[in-house]
């Protein structure tokens, strides 16, 4: 099965509807989907909840879709780099669930292995694990989690064949798989689509059954938050 789309706008048509909630994958600006965030954005969508990492930056990322307002909620670990998040946010305007990185991690792995959820030690005693179930593990108390499923997942990888197996690249890889297995409707952006059987089949990061729909942007941008370079 072939499941290369022309574009991002034809890869979502028929897939994203308001209310929905998204899995994205990415990792600051590393390993985002970034012209499937722009077809979404220009897909007009709205009262979206997104999980992400975070929220990118105001004018790349994520942070497109919170400018237009399409984004009622954000369940993220980090919420810094991005002035119009935090406008947002302390006005009342948006809904934030803040979840720590490895929890969050966690939540959308155990949602594509199908675990409804999971007790940790990460959290309790703090506003993390208020309203939430805890429970004494060889005398260590711990806090319930419930996992995250999502009705679409937007990846991005670095090369793809036509049946959907993904390979990774080196640190973009963050998020990107357990969104992937999270998503009921997994859309990955890849950079360069290979024939079916030229992937080492040892070498595939995530097999095609997790996956839909592919795109092709071959010349991401892959912008930098905050370039630090030494001066002497």
């Amino acid at each position: 099965m072939n499941k290369v789309f022309p574009d991002a706008a034809s890869a979502l048509a028929g897939v994203v509807a308001d209310g929905q909630t998204l899995a994205i994958g990415g990792f600051g600006l590393c390993g985002i989907p970034e012209q499937l965030i722009l077809a979404l954005r220009d897909s007009g969508v709205k009262d979206l909840t997104c999980i992400s990492n975070n929220a990118g930056v105001d004018d790349f990322g994520l942070g497109l879709l919170l400018k237009t307002r399409q984004i009622k909620k954000m369940i993220a670990s980090y919420v810094g780099e991005n002035k119009e998040f935090e406008r947002q946010f302390l006005s009342g305007e948006l809904e934030v669930e803040l979840t720590p990185q490895g929890t969050l991690a966690e939540k959308l792995r155990a949602g594509g292995a199908g675990i409804p959820a999971f007790f940790t030690r990460t959290g309790v005693g703090t506003q993390v694990a208020e309203g939430k179930e805890t429970r004494e593990f060889d005398g260590l108390e711990y806090v319930l989690e419930r996992s995250l499923t999502a009705d679409v997942a937007l990846v991005k990888a670095w090369k793809a064949d036509p049946s959907g197996n993904l390979v990774f690249r080196k640190t973009a890889r963050n998020f990107n798989p357990d969104a992937a297995t999270a998503g009921k409707t997994t859309i990955v952006e890849v950079e360069e689509v290979v024939e079916n059987g030229a992937l080492d089949p040892d070498q595939i990061h995530l097999p095609g059954i997790y996956v839909h729909r592919i795109i092709v942007n071959a010349t991401p941008e892959k912008r930098i938050e905050q370039r630090t370079v030494r001066t002497a």
